[in-house]
This record gives C-alpha cells, sequence and structure tokens, in this order.
C-alpha cells in the first residue's frame, strides 16, 4: 500500500467534522498497563463511561489513545476482547479513536528501571506520570525501548502490529492509525528510524482503509522539523501530524511551516499551561486553521499529567528565572469532582465545537 495522494487525504479529511479530542486514559488509571489488563478492568470501564459522557457533552468527538504491549503479550485474547469493549464505548457516544501502536516516550535505564508488568501497579504521588523516574526528566543517554530493541521481542511486537490493524483495518469506527509516538525521543533520534519505517511497512501491508500517520514533535529554532525521524513521517504520512506545546506565536511559525506539505493538519499533543499554551489561545487558531487537535489529558487523575514535567523542576533548580508557571496545571481539562479546572476554557472549547459543528453541516 503507497502513501495517499494529497487529493485522496483531503478527500478523507473534508468527510469528517472538525477533529477535536484529547490523549485519554481514564482518571483511575496509573498508566496504559493498567488502562488495558483484565485487573481492575471492569471499574476502568465504568469510570471511562463516566468521561465519556462529559467528553460528548463538551463537543469532542475523538480520543487518541495509545496501546500496550505486554497486556496483548499477556492476555492477548482478552485484551482483544476489551479493547473492542472500548472502541464499542467509544463509539456509543459518538467519539472515534486514534490508535497508537508505538512509543519512543522511554524512560531511562537506571537501578530503579523495571520493565512494565501485568498486576497491580504502583505510582508516585505528585509527579507527571505518576513516576519519580519517568521520561519526563532529563536524559543522559538513550533510553531504552521496552520491546522494540530486542530481536525476539520485536518481531512479535510486529505481530502484533498486524493483528490489531488486520482486525480493524476497514472497521468504520476507527479515525486513524498513529505509527509511533514521538519516534526519536528519549534521545534515541537515529536508534529509532529503522524502526520507525519498519512500522510504517508493517501497517501499510495490511491495506488498512484508514489514514496511517506519525507525529513530528521536535521543530528546531526555525520552527522546522529537521530530525531524520520527523523527515521520515512528514514525507510518508497520509495525514500530517505534530506536537506542540510551544506558545501562541510560536505554534504560528510551525502552522506555517507544515503547511507547505498541503496535506491535512492535526495536532496530536498540545496543551502546556504553565510554560504558555493555552486553551484561550491554541483551541481558537486550531478551528481558524480547520486543524484537528488532541490535547493531552481529561479529568486529572492517578496518571497526574496536571503536574509539571520532571525537566521543568530540573529547569527552575537550575535558573529561578526560568519561565515556567507553577501556579497553573499543564495538562488536563477537569477535576476529579468532573467540574472544569476553568469554566472559562471549558466554554471556550464549547463554543468552538458548536462553530465547527455548523461549519460542517452548512458544506
Amino acid at each position: 500500500m503507497e502513501r495517499w495522494s494529497k487529493e485522496k487525504a483531503w478527500e478523507w479529511y473534508n468527510s469528517h467534522p472538525w477533529i477535536r479530542g484529547c490523549n485519554y486514559m481514564s482518571a483511575d488509571c496509573v498508566n496504559r498497563v493498567d488502562q488495558w489488563q483484565g485487573l481492575h478492568f471492569e471499574e476502568r470501564l465504568k469510570t471511562t463511561e463516566e468521561e465519556l459522557k462529559l467528553m460528548a457533552d463538551l463537543g469532542f468527538n475523538s480520543v487518541r489513545i495509545i496501546l500496550e504491549y505486554v497486556v496483548w503479550q499477556k492476555e492477548h485474547d482478552s485484551f482483544l476482547q476489551r479493547l473492542e469493549r472500548y472502541i464499542s464505548l467509544l463509539d456509543k457516544y459518538g467519539i472515534s479513536p486514534m490508535i497508537v501502536l508505538a512509543n519512543d516516550c522511554m524512560p531511562p535505564k537506571t537501578e530503579l528501571w523495571k520493565m512494565p508488568d501485568i498486576g497491580e501497579q504502583n505510582y508516585d504521588i505528585g509527579y507527571h506520570g505518576g513516576k519519580k523516574h519517568s521520561q519526563h526528566g532529563r536524559h543522559s543517554g538513550p533510553a531504552p525501548h521496552f520491546y522494540l530493541d530486542d530481536e525476539e521481542g520485536r518481531e512479535d511486537y510486529f505481530k502484533m502490529v498486524r493483528e490489531i490493524v488486520s482486525i480493524y483495518k476497514n472497521d468504520k469506527r476507527i479515525l486513524m492509525w498513529d505509527v509511533f509516538n514521538e519516534a526519536g525521543n528519549s534521545r534515541r533520534s537515529g536508534i529509532t528510524l529503522p524502526l520507525l519505517k519498519r512500522m510504517f511497512e508493517e501497517v501499510r501491508s495490511q491495506n488498512p482503509s484508514q489514514p496511517v500517520t506519525a507525529g513530528a514533535w521536535c521543530c528546531n529554532s526555525n520552527y522546522e522539523f529537521d530530525m531524520p525521524e520527523d523527515v521520515f513521517c512528514l514525507e510518508n504520512s497520509d495525514i500530517i501530524t505534530y506536537h506542540n506545546y510551544s506558545r501562541y506565536d510560536e505554534h504560528v511559525r510551525v502552522i506555517k511551516y507544515l503547511k507547505k506539505f498541503d496535506r491535512p493538519l492535526i495536532n496530536t499533543e498540545w496543551l502546556a499551561r504553565c510554560t504558555g499554551n493555552t486553551v484561550f489561545d491554541n483551541f481558537p487558531l486550531l478551528y481558524l486553521e480547520n486543524i484537528g487537535c488532541f490535547n493531552w489529558g481529561f479529568v486529572a487523575g492517578k496518571y497526574q499529567t496536571f503536574e509539571p514535567y520532571e525537566a521543568h523542576w530540573q529547569w527552575y533548580n537550575d535558573d529561578n528565572r526560568a519561565p515556567i508557571d507553577f501556579t497553573k496545571w499543564f495538562h488536563d481539562l477537569y477535576r476529579p469532582s468532573h467540574r472544569p479546572y476553568d469554566p472559562h476554557e471549558i466554554d471556550t472549547i464549547k463554543l468552538f465545537c458548536t462553530l465547527a459543528d455548523k461549519d460542517f453541516n452548512n458544506k
């Protein structure tokens, strides 16, 4: 299967209402193992349904979800059943998933490092991602990929990718396939490129009816994406996806650069209030530019992505003039009570979701 033509990409994009949503796991999940494993899944799914009601009322129509290989590996049959139940529940509320198949956002290997495993999941209070030692701190060297760096495990991982894509390749409930989250992150640039190429090959070998993409995430001082993994993503994705946690003026320059590819754009990660990336600036901008978007997080919970990155604290410790507003949440839109973090943000989101639906219905 070849990359879609620009015409096909635009035809697909224009057949959908403005795509808007969030990167999602329910507030009672510690991590993605907790999201997908059998242990506690029934209560997690109940929480998910309550949050999806809130999401549908807000006006969101999609979520970006990242799968977890170790659950597929150790609970294969039941995991596939749970994935189907999850997708069906999303569809019940008019929400389509963008499914992420691999991830380079990895913690460094230290004496505290260990492979993910199923079972009861522990977490630390007060840390972004629920871990004191995580991928969001500083790295002294490349972090290990839990699975793809091992030759034997790598082939099994690709087996998972082929299986899941083959099951859902013609399923209209699935929005897109996101091949690799932040390829080259965790100081892995250069290591990941062959894996990224292979992932695209494996996904496209199944000839999915949905678009295939992987997001550029690391722009340079000229607001261009020139890391080898990013260049490959931009040159091989059907729909251009990207991450941007920067201020409004910087985001505008990133958008200007990405428009040169003349393909639909979707920002698959945004919202960093403490460093100036806000709902009030970026959500209207993304609407106005007709760029799909997924902010990070929904209801604040055990994963604690409302906390700053550990790297932000390290930056402040080095320089207490660092431009970080620690009085603001980083991500997430709702408090555990399901009240908004900021009701004015919610009003802004609802306004532009309503306008977008009117635009689509009046085509």
